[in-house]
Protein backbone atom coordinates (compact mmCIF):
# COMPACT_ATOMS: atom_id res chain seq x y z
CA UNK A 1 0.00 0.00 0.00
CA UNK A 2 1.21 3.42 -0.80
CA UNK A 3 1.92 6.48 1.64
CA UNK A 4 -1.39 7.94 -0.93
CA UNK A 5 -3.77 4.67 0.31
CA UNK A 6 -2.35 4.57 3.99
CA UNK A 7 -1.62 8.80 4.60
CA UNK A 8 1.54 8.29 5.60
CA UNK A 9 3.58 8.28 9.04
CA UNK A 10 0.89 8.91 11.92
CA UNK A 11 3.84 10.59 13.73
CA UNK A 12 6.65 10.85 11.79
CA UNK A 13 10.28 11.48 13.29
CA UNK A 14 13.42 12.38 11.86
CA UNK A 15 16.58 9.84 11.85
CA UNK A 16 18.44 9.14 15.11
CA UNK A 17 21.91 7.93 14.99
CA UNK A 18 22.79 5.40 17.71
CA UNK A 19 26.86 4.28 17.59
CA UNK A 20 27.30 5.30 13.97
CA UNK A 21 23.93 3.80 12.69
CA UNK A 22 20.87 5.78 11.34
CA UNK A 23 17.90 4.02 12.70
CA UNK A 24 14.26 4.95 10.89
CA UNK A 25 11.17 4.62 12.59
CA UNK A 26 8.12 5.34 10.41
CA UNK A 27 5.52 4.42 13.30
CA UNK A 28 1.82 3.37 12.64
CA UNK A 29 0.48 4.83 9.52
CA UNK A 30 -2.33 7.56 9.56
CA UNK A 31 -4.74 4.87 8.77
CA UNK A 32 -4.10 2.65 11.36
CA UNK A 33 -4.00 5.65 14.24
CA UNK A 34 -7.64 6.91 12.41
CA UNK A 35 -9.08 3.54 12.34
CA UNK A 36 -7.91 2.99 16.18
CA UNK A 37 -9.55 6.14 16.70
CA UNK A 38 -13.03 4.79 15.19
CA UNK A 39 -12.66 1.81 16.78
CA UNK A 40 -12.37 3.69 20.00
CA UNK A 41 -15.59 5.30 19.78
CA UNK A 42 -17.53 2.72 18.13
CA UNK A 43 -17.06 0.55 21.13
CA UNK A 44 -17.52 3.10 23.60
CA UNK A 45 -21.13 2.57 22.55
CA UNK A 46 -23.00 0.47 25.33
CA UNK A 47 -25.10 -0.57 22.78
CA UNK A 48 -22.49 -1.67 20.19
CA UNK A 49 -22.76 -5.77 19.48
CA UNK A 50 -21.37 -7.08 16.32
CA UNK A 51 -18.54 -9.65 15.76
CA UNK A 52 -15.10 -8.62 15.88
CA UNK A 53 -14.37 -9.03 12.34
CA UNK A 54 -17.10 -6.64 11.42
CA UNK A 55 -15.82 -3.72 13.84
CA UNK A 56 -12.04 -3.94 12.38
CA UNK A 57 -14.07 -3.69 9.01
CA UNK A 58 -15.90 -1.10 9.90
CA UNK A 59 -12.88 1.06 11.52
CA UNK A 60 -10.83 0.85 8.36
CA UNK A 61 -14.09 1.76 6.47
CA UNK A 62 -14.06 4.93 8.30
CA UNK A 63 -10.55 5.66 8.41
CA UNK A 64 -10.33 5.25 4.13
CA UNK A 65 -13.40 8.27 4.17
CA UNK A 66 -11.08 10.45 6.44
CA UNK A 67 -7.96 10.12 4.11
CA UNK A 68 -9.99 10.36 1.34
CA UNK A 69 -11.84 13.58 2.57
CA UNK A 70 -8.54 14.90 3.34
CA UNK A 71 -7.33 15.17 -0.03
Amino acid sequence: MSNKDTGGSAFPVQSVYIEDQETNSHGMTLRDYFAAKAMQSILSDPNYSSPDDKLAEASYWIADAMIKARE
